[in-house]
Formats: structure tokens, sequence, C-alpha cells
């Protein structure tokens, strides 16, 4: 699962993130998701989303619950 779903993220699902200052990279930055923050049922890069630790970024990898 590549991120791009909203159905497929669900708070408390592990996922890796692309952060905004990473995005040139493509470091990814591992967590807990605390609260999805795209609306939309879909984006080409990724749902945004905020970590539990309080880092935001966009979906690349869903590694499960």
């Amino acid at each position: 699962m590549n991120g791009q779903n909203r159905n497929e993220i669900l708070p408390g699902t592990a996922v890796d993130i692309v952060l905004k200052a990473d995005q040139r990279t493509g470091k990814l930055t591992g967590g807990i998701v605390k609260d999805i923050l795209t609306k939309s049922s879909f984006h080409p890069h990724g749902i945004k989303v905020r970590l539990m630790d309080g880092q935001v970024g966009r979906v690349k990898v869903i590694r499960g619950n």
C-alpha cells in the first residue's frame, strides 16, 4: 500500500512518511498516525498525516497496525 488512499490509513497505523524538509532527498521517517490531515479520499503524493510525535508529512509506505 502506497499511502495515496485515505481509507487505507487510520489513527494508530504504522507508516513511513516524507517530511516537507526531506522531499528533495525522499528520506523516510517512521511513526504511528495520530491525525489524518488530508480531507480528500485520494492524493497523488500521499495522504498528509500527523504522527504521534507531532511530525507532519505525506505517507509513502503503510506498514500496518
